[in-house]
């Protein structure tokens, strides 16, 4: 309880070095890699060992920073939103990662042979698709950038994570599928559904849903009044 009091009242020093370890520990992934590389542990299919490797990594990502809100509001350590730009940039560099795996080793930068993979498979697609909407979501990460494009705009295009997360799952659950190894797909699409739940129903969204649905009833309620009035002339 006295180390949960503490996270609670995380001065701006202890997030900065708590910022700092996680940046460090993000990299060791990476760090495995390369090591095994040079000492020969990337198994009998090196190339298959990599993507699925930074493949996992990608999605165990997504799916911490899609977390950190509901987090957030459940433990109260408002702090973790200083968190959550770095790890969706990590999200991104694993992504950017898989996909350069992809578009190298697997055909030596062809685009036109790339491209019939991706149309022919579409598991490929699903994960091609998803890297290409993370795109905009790193490149406006920036503060300059958010007020360049205002608040709202930035807050509506970085929304775009509902759609990016569960599109990784679904590329994730055919990879998975082909082997017929299903426990880990279910096992991120019940977490990812989780977590996209705790956004629908939290309380923000339940306000903006019962506005809407007010205004709209307000307006049918004045168009059938105006009907009425037409009528009775």
């Amino acid at each position: 309880m006295q180390f949960l009091k503490k996270l609670s009242g995380l001065s701006p020093r202890g997030v900065l070095r708590l910022r700092n370890l996680l940046f460090v520990l993000a990299l060791l992934p990476l760090v495995r890699l390369v090591a095994f590389g040079f000492l020969d542990r990337l198994g009998a299919n090196p190339i298959e060992f990599i993507t699925r490797n930074t493949g996992d990594w990608a999605l165990y990502f997504l799916c911490i920073t899609l977390a950190v809100t509901p987090l957030r509001k459940l433990t109260k350590w408002n702090w973790l939103v200083r968190l959550r730009r770095m790890l969706g940039l990590y999200a991104f560099f694993y992504v950017a990662l898989h996909f350069t795996i992809f578009f190298w080793l697997d055909h030596f930068f062809d685009v036109q042979e790339m491209w019939a993979d991706i149309v022919k498979r579409p598991f490929i697609t699903v994960g091609v698709l998803a890297f290409v909407l993370l795109i905009p979501l790193a490149v406006t990460s920036t503060n300059g950038m958010v007020r360049r494009l205002g608040g709202k705009r930035w807050q509506w295009l970085h929304r775009l994570t509902y759609v990016i997360v569960p599109l990784g799952v679904l590329h994730f659950w055919w990879v998975k599928a082909g082997k017929n190894l299903l426990a880990q797909p279910i096992l991120f699409m019940t977490i990812v559904a989780l977590l996209l739940l705790t956004r629908v129903l939290s309380k923000n969204n339940r306000q903006r849903m019962a506005q809407l649905w007010s205004r709209r009833s307000a307006g049918n309620a004045g168009t059938t009044g105006t009907t009425l009035m037409k009528e009775s002339k």
